[in-house]
């Protein structure tokens, strides 16, 4: 009866006080100075403090690659994992800092995969990926398939935003079928990306299709929002689900 007395309190929000359930976050631009995320120690930093605040205890830290604008190496990104991870054992924060990569699916990621090029994973052998907002790739599926045949579980990054897919949520669905797990950033929950976005994160929850939530965290704007989402009923939806990130 306590609890029924409780529920009726919040009315439509959630008791998060943190991210403490999710544990770890697996997507974000928090390593200094390789993408349109954090562009300096300093502000990197900042980020690792705003997200210890919001209660995470792990950051695997995902800067882009892209063919014609972040040229970023495996060696690269663990060499400023490595300056990050200093920065933050100085200041006393205590926080595990790894690392991957949000791979954009272009010519490159392609002959990477041919070449059998070395491709920063997180967890279970687990690829992010992401594609054009805009426009679906044609070799979208054969993409998907040499990811598979290489032995990588693809990940598809805020499935949420490819507009490509607006109308078509079948479609979206059926890269499920093709092996495909799902990011949806918890940032759409509360519409800080387009209505759009926002309505197609509430149904992937709807329908059970959220594999793991990440932050895409690429300044404090984005921390900011995300104190937002601690209020959103969708949160607690999502987090009922059974996300991965904290196996990770």
């Amino acid at each position: 009866m306590m609890e029924f007395f409780k529920n009726l309190f919040r009315g439509s929000n959630t008791v998060e006080d943190s991210f403490s359930a999710l544990e770890v976050d697996m997507h974000s631009h928090i390593l200094p100075g390789l993408d349109d995320g954090a562009d300096s120690l300093e502000r990197s930093l900042e980020l690792v403090l705003a997200m210890k605040e919001l209660g995470y205890r792990k950051l695997i830290m995902t800067p882009h690659i892209m063919s014609d604008f972040y040229q970023n190496t495996p060696d690269g990104i663990r060499e400023r994992l490595e300056l990050l991870r200093t920065a933050v054992d100085g200041t006393g924060i205590k926080i595990e800092l790894a690392c991957a990569a949000e791979n954009y699916l272009d010519e490159g990621l392609l002959q990477k995969l041919n070449n059998g090029e070395e491709l920063l994973t997180f967890g279970d052998n687990y690829l992010l990926f992401e594609t054009s907002f805009m426009n679906e790739p044609l070799n979208l599926k054969e993409a998907i398939f040499r990811m598979r045949a290489r032995g990588y579980t693809p990940v598809l990054a805020h499935p949420e935003r490819y507009t490509y897919f607006y109308g078509k949520f079948n479609e979206l669905v059926a890269l499920k079928e093709l092996g495909v797990l799902f990011q949806p950033n918890l940032n759409s929950l509360v519409g800080y990306y387009s209505a759009g976005a926002k309505d197609m994160a509430e149904r992937l929850v709807d329908e059970g299709l959220v594999d793991f939530l990440g932050s895409d965290a690429h300044g404090l704007k984005h921390t900011d929002s995300l104190k937002k989402v601690l209020k959103c009923k969708y949160l607690s939806k999502a987090l009922a689900l059974p996300v991965l990130n904290s196996k990770l």
